[in-house]
């Protein structure tokens, strides 16, 4: 009976034990809202609400996502810059296109009044040309850049955004005359595709996941890809091996409010840390195409400070801004 007994209670031990060693950790933030300053169903959203059910699904109780959306993402900042102030349990997606944003609305509130947590995802653009176009290459572009930057009609996104940010930077990196640069912006991709296509114009710009169909089809002629490194299962030569000095990210990320206490600051970058090297999160990223770029804490905030007088730069550069 002894023997049997030390047989139970051993059983049980090990399952106990068993039950703390594959359990997930606990949360160090309950009841977490994550802003998103944009309408349903974009990138910001998107982002917003896969980091939402993956923290719940590996134990965190009570996240929700809030849509703020407005002027580039500007009046989701607003928010939580004036109204955050202080609170522990506040995230807000941001990205590169916000950047823009800020500065071309002359935004009274920006990303250095908030605190910087991690950036996580991002995407490479590419710049096409339609199949039958006389450009073969990045070389082609930027000889006829150099030559008249004014009759080289390039579209994208919307103006000051990421699209249009990296063809300022090639025209500046090919010697063109930034000021002059032919910069066509579309509503969205549909509509960009459509004028490539139709010939109205001359290349066009996106993230790589927009026109990765027409790409593959042969449709579009892809010149370059803004990676630092070519991407695997993608066969695009970057603009750096052509000879174009330009690196671009269209990247996402998460902020907090301001003031901030170290304890609460702690908790949000743990959470984050955790989520981001969960099982769970790897799968978003291959279910959506997402390029893992994680890089938190004071590192991400050097990013903004850098990324942000790139911006800052382009677009006096091309004249959007003063």
């Amino acid at each position: 009976m002894n023997r049997y007994r030390r047989l139970v209670s051993a059983m049980a031990l090990g399952a106990v034990l068993g039950a703390f060693s594959f359990a997930a950790p606990a949360y160090a933030v309950d009841d977490l809202r994550i802003i998103a300053p944009a309408k349903p169903g974009g990138g910001w959203d998107q982002t917003a609400r896969s980091l939402a059910d993956v923290m719940t699904a590996n134990g965190a109780k009570g996240v929700t996502v809030e849509n703020v959306p407005g002027a580039g993402g500007t009046v989701g900042l607003a928010q939580l810059v004036d109204q955050e102030k202080g609170k522990g349990n506040v995230l807000m997606v941001n990205g590169l296109v916000m950047m823009g944003a800020i500065l071309t609305n002359k935004s009274p509130v920006t990303l250095d009044m908030a605190t910087p947590i991690a950036r996580l995802t991002g995407e490479y653009e590419v710049i096409v040309v339609p199949a039958a176009s006389e450009l073969k290459t990045m070389a082609d572009l930027v000889a006829k850049l150099k030559a008249d930057p004014g009759a080289v009609a390039i579209g994208g996104g919307s103006a000051g955004g990421t699209d249009h940010i990296l063809a300022g930077l090639v025209a500046k990196a090919a010697g063109a005359d930034v000021a002059k640069l032919n910069y066509v912006p579309f509503s969205g991709g549909g509509e960009a595709l459509a004028a490539i296509m139709g010939g109205h114009v001359v290349a066009g710009i996106s993230g790589y996941s927009e026109w990765s169909g027409q790409i593959k089809s042969g449709e579009l002629r892809a010149l370059g890809i803004s990676s630092a490194e070519r991407q695997p299962g993608i066969d695009i030569p970057t603009l750096k091996e052509q000879g174009v000095a330009v690196e671009l990210a269209n990247w996402r990320a998460v902020m907090a409010p301001p003031e901030l206490d170290d304890a609460s600051k702690k908790a949000l970058l743990d959470a984050v840390d955790q989520t981001v090297k969960s099982e769970g999160w790897k799968k978003v990223l291959a279910d959506k195409n997402w390029t893992d770029l994680y890089l938190a804490g004071d590192d991400f905030g050097k990013l903004i400070a850098a990324e942000n007088a790139l911006t800052t730069d382009v677009l006096k550069g091309i004249g959007l801004i003063q």
